[in-house]
């Protein structure tokens, strides 16, 4: 299937709307985890123009802010400071970018070998279920870790369950391209609706400037902190493929052959570490804009470079930032609540079209082992190292995988 030959201004106005579809869950990382908004469309923009340019323009997908990394930001953060949590972001990055030089020297079949769905089913079940007491907290207008009361309980809940109604309303019910931003309007319903309560304070957004360079932070470095985002890439990884195949799968193109496997997750791991240079959050492939492009049958890749361009313009309007960063807990809460399961989801549908036997004892052993010491917050170390939550999932995991024997069969205990 060739691609649509878009040039000049329906370039530029496809660019926007691939933009728009992006825009609900680009944001709202950063906002959860403390950062700059602004930073994030700017790294967000910055990274889909090295990823472009790695894949040799040959991919139409947009790079933004990955959630599988919410939960070990917010612990990276309160522990070690937003400095150190950018360094392991860093490393990360360099993660992926390893990961794509064992995909040169061995082969794509080499990542699904070590990382196989029974692995990368409970670590992204994790990811979500491991958040399900943030967004709670914050559906009832407290702070994430439920320390303050933010916003009144009876008007938090109110905007909170607005919010997420209309974000379930719009992914079920709407049609087209409306059907792709159901982040978006729950953010807006939530947004209107604290305005009417007199719940947002609009003073920040009157005292920014129109036009200012975004809060660039640079990383620190950090041991503890880096070993403990490094094995958080593996479910982004994951992903990162599930959603190469996909787009290929909509274009009729096999992106794993070419531009090859691994050019996409060496664009993934330079935009991921330009990212952490600056202080914004990780970037992934995004699976709203490949439900993009298939509903609108753009297969350009350079649209992608417009969408990039019209993000980094945006990261300039200082007011814009101030504005989002004005939003009451609860709006967020209320879509994460559906968010953060829908993550748990991923991965339990990982294990369910896969196919994998949880009656088989090895099975069973890595999946209940992984949701138990990730979902009740095991921790193995000390105060200078320690392993905890998704990055101790994904090591014990893989390490289960590899150490328990992968037998066909096994045989029944003697009567």
């Amino acid at each position: 299937m060739e691609p649509i030959n878009t040039t000049g201004w329906r370039s530029a106005l496809a660019g926007s709307q691939m933009l728009f579809v992006a825009f609900g869950a680009l944001v709202l990382m950063p906002l959860i985890t403390g950062m700059d908004p602004n930073v994030a469309l700017f790294t967000a923009g910055l990274g889909t123009l090295m990823f472009q340019f790695t894949t040799q323009r040959q991919v139409p997908v947009f790079l933004a802010s990955s959630f599988a990394f919410i939960a070990p930001i917010l612990y990276s953060n309160q522990t070690w400071g937003l400095a150190a949590t950018l360094g392991g972001l860093l490393a990360a990055g360099v993660m992926y970018i390893l990961l794509s030089l064992l995909v040169r020297l061995r082969g794509p079949g080499f990542i699904r070998r070590l990382l196989p769905p029974v692995v990368v089913g409970p670590v992204i079940m994790v990811i979500g279920l491991g958040l399900a007491s943030v967004a709670v907290n914050m559906a009832m207008g407290k702070a994430g870790d439920g320390s303050a009361q933010l916003v009144d309980y009876p008007l938090a809940i109110l905007i909170s369950m607005a919010s997420l109604i209309t974000t379930i309303i719009v992914a079920v019910f709407a049609r087209g391209i409306f059907r792709l931003v159901p982040i978006l309007a729950g953010v807006a319903v939530g947004y209107a609706l604290s305005w009417l309560l007199g719940v947002v304070d609009f003073n920040a957004v009157g005292e920014a400037s129109w036009l200012a360079v975004p809060a660039f932070v640079t990383p620190e470095f950090k041991l503890a902190a880096i070993l403990f985002m490094i094995p958080v890439a593996i479910a982004p990884a994951i992903e990162h493929i599930g959603d190469v195949l996909a787009i290929g799968s909509v274009t009729g193109k096999d992106y794993i052959r070419k531009p090859g496997l691994q050019r996409t997750l060496l664009g993934d791991g330079l935009a991921t570490s330009a990212a952490a240079l600056l202080g914004g959050p990780p970037n992934t492939t995004y699976s709203e804009v490949t439900g993009a492009v298939m509903l609108t049958r753009n297969f350009n890749p350079n649209v992608m470079i417009w969408a990039a361009f019209f993000a980094m313009a945006l990261a300039f309007i200082d007011k814009f930032g101030a504005a989002l960063l004005s939003m009451p807990v609860p709006v967020m809460g209320g879509i994460l609540c559906l968010l953060f399961g829908s993550i748990a989801v991923v991965g339990m549908n990982t294990l369910i079209q896969n196919q994998v036997d949880l009656s088989r004892p090895r099975n069973l052993c890595i999946v209940s082992v992984t949701l138990v010491f990730g979902i009740g917050g095991l921790m193995i170390g000390n105060q200078d190292f320690s392993l905890q939550g998704i990055s101790l999932c994904g090591v014990v995991a893989i390490v289960l995988n590899l150490l328990l024997p992968d037998a066909d069969k096994v045989e029944p205990a003697a009567a």
